[in-house]
């Protein structure tokens, strides 16, 4: 679990910010993670030179969202979000070298005094001695970017947005078909890990078996495997192997996105199954939905074929063809006859 930031700093806030924004997905509200990150690690992933670290170490992240901050420099800070991520750009320096050495002072130090995770500088100028003097003086986390403002501003907006993403790990096999990401669920031994091997053989992709970590970026959802077991797979009757090293690099996939979900189940006869093509149901994974299709099992039936079918199904379907309408059109034409 991300760690919670428990300081003095992070639980005083001021009666005119706002609370902590949240993501929404089909209505449903969905909070987002918080998480610690080393100062160096942060400074290198995003190249940024630290100018003021003081004694932090870690930077505390609770929102994707990024400000900048030059209403607050102003003095307005209705409305302000002190748990964002600060960014300085042209006009904010600019704004603040106009400024008296009072005004610039006393700017500098209503925006360090509250607990913001850091604050970035990207002009092509030096900070003024008064945001130094202001880091220091309330012991905040300092750094410069030698990037453009807007182009910044993105990169780091989709590093918080990876690094926040809420994520679950769930029981089952995903494989990347003809490009489609499908995620294979049901109970242990009806036979995920078997049927994965033959599409392996049929040279599709295993990006995780038995345990797939799944993390919901913006709309997406993205599957991957535990780093402990990644790329192993066990075989009942065989026990653990190792689909890298024994079919080769083209056979595993890092990370991919799930378009698709396919449920084994026990084969019933008193039960009714989809025999028009359509998706059973939607299934639901942190608040985003995907095609489910519920494929039954029992002896005799090719499982790798069919999956393979429901990807290329899927395909289609996402390319605007459906063959049931298909079916329909050429019953009507027959029946205009």
């Amino acid at each position: 679990m991300p760690k919670k930031n428990t300081s003095g700093d992070a639980k005083k806030r001021k009666d005119n910010q706002t609370e902590p924004e949240r993501a929404s997905v089909d209505g449903a509200e969905i909070e987002e993670t918080e998480t610690d990150v080393d100062i160096s690690e942060f400074a290198d992933r995003m190249g940024l030179e630290i100018l003021y670290r003081g004694d932090n170490t870690q930077l505390h992240f609770s929102t994707f969202n990024v400000c900048r901050p030059g209403l607050q420099l102003a003095g307005y800070y209705k409305h302000f979000s002190a748990e964002r991520v600060q960014v300085l750009g042209e006009m904010e320096t600019a704004y603040l070298q106009q400024m008296t050495h009072q005004a610039r002072r006393t700017a500098c130090e209503e925006l360090m005094r509250l607990p913001i995770p850091c604050l970035i500088i990207t002009s092509t100028e030096p900070p003024c001695e008064e945001l130094m003097n202001a880091a220091k003086k309330f012991n905040r986390v300092l750094f410069a970017s030698k990037q453009r403002t807007t182009m910044f501003v993105n990169s780091l907006a989709l590093y918080l947005n990876e690094l926040l993403a809420p994520s679950i790990t769930m029981h089952g096999v995903l494989m990347d078909l003809y490009g489609v990401g499908v995620l294979v669920i049901g109970e242990s031994g009806i036979g995920k890990s078997e049927t994965a091997l033959e599409l392996i053989e049929r040279g599709h992709r295993l990006v995780a078996d038995d345990a797939v970590t799944i993390t919901r970026v913006g709309d997406r959802l993205e599957g991957t495997s535990p780093e402990v077991i990644r790329y192993f797979m066990e075989v009942r009757g065989i026990g653990i192997i190792d689909v890298k090293a024994m079919y080769g690099a083209g056979a595993v996939q890092l990370v991919k996105q799930i378009d698709m979900i396919v449920r084994l189940e026990e084969w019933s006869d008193k039960a009714t199954y989809n025999r028009l093509g359509l998706p059973d149901d939607k299934h639901t994974i942190l608040g985003v939905k995907r095609p489910l299709y519920v494929v039954p099992v029992k002896p005799g039936r090719n499982l790798a074929v069919i999956l393979e079918a429901a990807a290329r199904t899927y395909r289609l379907t996402d390319l605007g063809f459906s063959a049931m309408d298909e079916l329909n059109e050429r019953i009507r034409k027959n029946y205009d006859k």
